[in-house]
C-alpha cells in the first residue's frame, strides 16, 4: 500500500494537499483520525489524546515551545501544563501515536500529516517523505488570504504553529523538522500551484512503490 508522510509548516496548505494526494493514491488521509485511534487504544478521552498531539490547537507542542503560559507540572525537566489528570506520561502517548501510525501504514497505507511521520516511518519500505515549506513572508500572506485574517494575525498563527510543531519533533526525536535530509521532496507550495504539488507527490510516490 502507498505510504506518504507530509511535514507542513503553517501556511503551506498541508491540509489541502494531503487529502488530495490521498484521493489520487486511493488511500486514507490521516490527521485527526490518529488522536482518535490513540484515545480508543488507551481508553482515554479524545481531549486527553489531543493534549499530547503535535497538531492540536492546545497540544503538547505548544506547551513545549512555551507558546502557552499556564499552570505547570514538571515533565522531563521541562515545566509544562496538562489539562486535568493525565493517566499516562507524555512519552506513552507519543509511543502509542507511533504505534498507531505504523499499524495503519502496514495495513492500509495512507497519507500522514505531521506527528514526525518521516521519522516514525523512516524505515517503512516504499514510504515517501515530503516537506512543504516556504519563506515566512509568503506563508503569512497565504494564511491571511485563505483564513480571512489580518497579516498581523496571520503572522502570529504562523509563528506559534511553527514553534510548536518544531518543539514537538526536537523534544521527542532530537531532530530538526526543517532538515532536508529527512525528506525525499521539499516543495514550496506557496509558489508552486497546489495541483502541481499534488501531481509531484503522487508521481514520486508511484516511482518509489
Amino acid at each position: 500500500m502507498r505510504v506518504v508522510t507530509i511535514s507542513a509548516t503553517y501556511g503551506t496548505a498541508g491540509n489541502v494537499i494531503g487529502p488530495a494526494v490521498a484521493g489520487r493514491l486511493g488511500v486514507p488521509f490521516l490527521d485527526r483520525a490518529i488522536p482518535d485511534a490513540v484515545a480508543e487504544e488507551l481508553g482515554c478521552t479524545l481531549e486527553e489524546a489531543l493534549a499530547h498531539d503535535d497538531r492540536a490547537e492546545h497540544g503538547l507542542g505548544r506547551l513545549l515551545s512555551g507558546a502557552m503560559r499556564l499552570p505547570t507540572v514538571t515533565f522531563g525537566g521541562i515545566d509544562i501544563y496538562f489539562p486535568g489528570a493525565m493517566p499516562l506520561p507524555a512519552e506513552d502517548f507519543v509511543a502509542h501515536t507511533e504505534r498507531v501510525i505504523r499499524q495503519i501504514a502496514r495495513g492500509q497505507g495512507g497519507v500522514f500529516l505531521g506527528r514526525a511521520g518521516a521519522l516514525v516511518l523512516a524505515d517503512h519500505p516504499g514510504a515517501l517523505h515530503v516537506r512543504l515549506d516556504a519563506p515566512v513572508k509568503r506563508r503569512i500572506l497565504q494564511t491571511a488570504v485563505l483564513s480571512g485574517v489580518t497579516e498581523r494575525q496571520a503572522r502570529k498563527l504562523v509563528e506559534d504553529n511553527d514553534r510548536a510543531r518544531a518543539a514537538y519533533v526536537r523534544h521527542f526525536y532530537r531532530a530538526d523538522p526543517a532538515s532536508a535530509i529527512l525528506y525525499h521532496l521539499v516543495i514550496d507550495s506557496t509558489s508552486i500551484p497546489i495541483n502541481t504539488c499534488v501531481e509531484m507527490i503522487v508521481t514520486a510516490s508511484t516511482a518509489l512503490s
